[in-house]
């Protein structure tokens, strides 16, 4: 998946950067942004971090805004716009965050892709493996 910055539209994925990691959300439209808690969901305790709505400018509390362009395969098994909305707007108010088993990019991949994935913690467990020698 590539990411790029641009004015992203209705059913689109995004992100935005923070500190070290990023965090992603569906694009409804500037005044509906629907994620998995707010960009420093990690510092709150799990069991406060639900899926929610907000705003654009609360989902990038300053931050720019990057959105997905999938690539082959991913484009291939991306649902519509219209199936990742409503399935985002399906799980408003869900629970069960997990940084490293039930985040914010996670949610974005079910919701696009039927996937419950992390890019990003893939890599980390990557690397780490090559570090160990595994």
């Amino acid at each position: 998946m590539k990411w790029v910055e641009k004015t992203p539209v209705y059913g689109d994925l995004i992100r935005t950067k923070v500190s070290f990691y990023h965090h992603y959300g569906i694009f409804v439209s500037e005044d509906e942004v629907i994620q998995f808690g707010l960009p420093d969901g990690p510092l709150r305790p799990a069991e406060e971090i639900r899926v929610l709505r907000s705003d654009i400018s609360a989902f990038l509390q300053g931050g720019d805004i990057e959105v997905a362009e999938p690539e082959g395969s991913e484009r291939k098994n991306m649902r519509s716009p219209k199936q990742i909305v409503e399935i985002a707007t399906s799980r408003l108010g869900e629970g069960g965050y997990d940084i490293l088993h039930n985040n914010c990019e996670h949610f974005v991949n079910e919701c696009a892709f039927g996937t419950h994935v992390s890019n990003f913690l893939q890599g980390v467990r990557e690397k780490l493996r090559k570090k160990l020698g595994k």
